[in-house]
């Protein structure tokens, strides 16, 4: 059984600050789970182009509020109890609310090894 705490996480390498949030990853690679689960948090007025190359996500709003915007332009607004998934390794614009923060639990296959880190300076977007 595996038990842990967003303190535990804190104190490693696990705990990421990605430049506009946040993430605890919670369960990685190394758990061998063949997932990974991270407690995400999204900076409000913050907006972030990603893609995950290697990963498909899930992620589940457990509090706050924000927007995922798909590159054809759809804009999803995404509030407590909202899931979106990108399923098809999507480029994505992911915005923090205008006045809260955007409280996400994310899931990732195949897990994330917990010490990626976004590259938000680059045009393109931030992979990994």
């Amino acid at each position: 059984m595996i038990v842990r705490s967003l303190h535990d996480v804190e104190a490693t390498d696990h705990f990421v600050d990605w430049g506009n949030g946040t993430s605890h990853r919670l369960l990685t690679d190394k758990d061998g789970m063949g997932f990974s689960v991270c407690h995400t948090v999204v900076r409000a007025n913050t907006v972030s182009l990603l893609q995950y190359r290697n990963h498909l996500e899930a992620c589940y709003c457990i509090a706050g509020e924000g927007e995922v915007e798909d590159m054809d332009g759809n804009v999803f607004s995404i509030r407590k109890g909202d899931m979106y998934v990108l399923d098809k390794h999507d480029k994505h614009l992911l915005r923090g609310g205008r006045d809260k923060d955007l409280i996400l639990v994310s899931i990732f296959n195949p897990p994330l090894n917990g010490t990626e880190r976004h590259k938000l300076n680059d045009p393109a977007g931030s992979t990994y």
